[in-house]
């Protein structure tokens, strides 16, 4: 029987398959935010500064997540 701390196995199916989904969308949600305020502003930088802020949140969620059912 397994202990109180473990998870069901298709709560760890859903929780990391979900990862696949989470990382692509942040760098496209933050892509696509900064062509927004490209266009706003007349800007041609933006898009590159919300693309990289995207990325890194997308990898400091997938850390986090990874860490918590690490332990």
């Amino acid at each position: 029987m397994a202990g109180p701390d473990k998870k069901n196995l298709w709560t760890q199916i859903g929780t990391y398959s979900s990862l696949g989904v989470m990382l692509p969308a942040a760098t496209i949600t933050g892509y696509f935010l900064g062509l927004l305020l490209d266009h706003w502003f007349g800007t041609h930088f933006l898009y590159i500064v919300f693309l990289l802020i995207g990325i890194a949140a997308g990898f400091m969620e997938l850390i986090r997540i990874v860490s918590r059912n690490a332990q």
